[in-house]
């Protein structure tokens, strides 16, 4: 290869690579801009001021402004790394209990992460379709995973008298956005104190004590 392929070739990456830290910076611009002005108060306009780029730079990268918050909506649930999890889980795959902890640990994150983007998306939900069913589809993600989970379980470890839809109600119950907005910023509790308490109250609430 001559030096000027060489240099052609380069130029190909980087071209790839700065496009996609110009759409980063546009999603976290974006972010930026939900959080301190709400997102029916942003305009595109306004995340391409903010990001530095054109107008047109923005809907070249998500469309629109519903195309911007799923961007934003993605990155959240790979900020919470879910790849983390998936390997607890099969680590703990004979431990109902562990495999609870490992669950809670991951709600941490992604609260603790991007718990603003998950209230952000449910707020503009409610006046924009497409996002209320974004955050329809994250719930029901997330009720299927802890289906998939409890139904390896061997039998009887469930507590007495709990079906699958029961214990998956109740962790939603326990691990929510509300109950970790309310926990953290009215009672002061840091992250890692939910956490556990999570984990404590999931394995009384779900398992039985055979199980625990």
């Amino acid at each position: 290869m001559s030096a000027e392929q060489g240099r052609r070739r380069y130029d190909s990456l980087r071209r790839a690579t700065q496009a996609l830290e110009t759409r980063a910076e546009i999603a976290r611009a974006a972010r930026r801009l939900f959080d301190s002005r709400g997102w029916a108060d942003t305009t595109v306009r306004e995340v391409a001021r903010e990001a530095g780029v054109s107008v047109p730079t923005v809907y070249a990268a998500y469309g629109n402004k519903t195309g911007l918050t799923r961007a934003v909506a993605d990155s959240a649930d790979l900020s919470a790394d879910a790849p983390r999890m998936l390997a607890e889980l099969e680590a703990a795959a004979a431990d109902p209990e562990r495999q609870l902890m490992a669950m809670a640990a991951y709600d941490r994150r992604l609260f603790e992460r991007a718990g603003d983007v998950i209230l952000l998306i449910r707020e503009a939900g409610r006046s924009e379709p497409e996002l209320a069913a974004a955050y329809r589809d994250g719930r029901e993600r997330g009720d299927e995973t802890r289906v998939q989970v409890f139904s390896s379980w061997p039998a009887g470890a469930l507590r007495s008298g709990l079906d699958l839809r029961s214990a998956v109600d109740i962790y939603a119950a326990i691990c929510n956005i509300d109950v970790y907005t309310t926990l953290t910023t009215e009672r002061g509790w840091p992250p890692a104190r939910i956490e556990e308490w999570w984990g404590q109250a999931l394995v009384r609430e779900l398992l039985s004590r055979t199980a625990s």
